[in-house]
């Protein structure tokens, strides 16, 4: 483990500084295989027409924002079953979003999977995670709110015997956190629309969370979450407006699993959905705007996600991004203040 374990706060932030830099150094040279290969982002028709000169822009960068998380976690954490089961969710549903980039790009067209093969997918990488989580992590069952208040969801529990293992499934909670999990990965997909904005936002999102898995006691779940954030950051300096690549779902999704995941293994789980708000404003955006088309054949929006909206309204893409910044920098200050009034 690099560094001085006597000192794990000096750990997690040396986590931010490495995974930066793994993912600062490496970016250029993906950026150049992809262009070399010709792999570059489809611009969806219906979209802001201001954009699609970024057609053909190289995607896939979460790629290297996945592999700086994992060799920061290497060099610096301990491989406990919390942070293998952590980093397992962001690569399971990084694949996931990676096999959606890779058919957009042989297929060119700016849509992917199916939302049918995309949430079997995510169907199957919740049920592993969850059982493993609950069974082997010593994941409580129940769902804390700010004050003391909680909701028991292991009151409908089946127990299963293999041989000499027993495996435990609440369902309440399983519905729950299959929720929260592909709703967050989805969540942060549907946020990644513009220059900065997905890497921004997590990155304020994941340091937030590195603080709470500290908090909690558990410094290798903060040097993931460090990490996360670290890999953010490289990305940034190559996403930053105007971008020279694109994190596409392989990353977007993997982030998104990856604050779920963590949230649940720390049990904040509805924490996270106060530090993870404008992801899940996104979503409500996306879901208004469908519901409202269908029932009355109008619009809310200008355009959805609400990201689109503002550009809509004649805000500038720079002023987009960095008032959603904000936005999520106060979500976060939020989610940590409820944190320190859970029970």
């Amino acid at each position: 483990m690099l560094g001085n374990p006597a000192y794990p706060t000096y750990q997690v932030f040396l986590a931010i500084l490495v995974s930066a830099l793994i993912a600062g150094l490496v970016m250029p040279l993906w950026i150049r295989l992809l262009k070399i290969d010709g792999i570059g982002q489809q611009i969806r028709a219906d979209g802001p027409q201001s954009h699609l000169v970024k057609a053909g822009t190289p995607t896939m960068g979460g790629v290297i924002i996945l592999l700086a998380v994992c060799l920061t976690c290497l060099i610096m954490a301990k491989p406990t079953t919390e942070l293998l089961l952590a980093i397992g969710a962001m690569l399971a549903t990084g694949a996931l979003g990676l096999f959606d980039d890779v058919t957009k790009v042989v297929q060119k067209r700016s849509l992917g999977l199916t939302p049918t093969g995309k949430m079997i997918g995510l169907t199957a990488i919740v049920l592993v995670f969850f059982v493993i989580a609950v069974n082997f992590c010593d994941v409580d069952a129940a769902i804390r709110f700010p004050g003391g208040f909680a909701i028991d969801l292991g009151v409908l529990t089946s127990t299963f015997t293999f041989g000499d293992m027993v495996i435990q499934i609440p369902w309440l909670y399983l519905i729950f956190v299959f929720l929260l999990l592909a709703g967050m990965s989805n969540a942060v997909n549907l946020t990644d629309g513009l220059d900065g904005l997905a890497g921004g936002t997590v990155m304020m999102a994941m340091l937030v969370m590195a603080a709470i898995g500290f908090l909690r006691g558990d410094v290798n779940l903060a040097i993931f979450c460090a990490a996360c954030a670290g890999g953010c950051i490289g990305f940034l300096w190559y996403n930053a407006y105007p971008a020279q690549i694109f994190m596409g779902d392989t990353g977007s999704l993997a982030l998104g699993g990856a604050l779920a995941a963590v949230a649940v293994l720390t049990n904040t789980e509805v924490v996270s959905l106060v530090v993870g708000a404008l992801f899940i404003a996104e979503t409500l955006s996306v879901m208004i705007q469908v519901i409202s088309f269908k029932a009355t054949g109008k619009r809310v929006f200008l355009m959805a996600p609400i990201h689109h909206h503002f550009e809509k309204k004649g805000w500038a893409e720079t002023k987009v991004v960095i008032r959603f910044w904000i936005v999520s920098a106060a979500c976060g200050a939020l989610g940590l203040a409820l944190f320190f009034q859970l029970g």
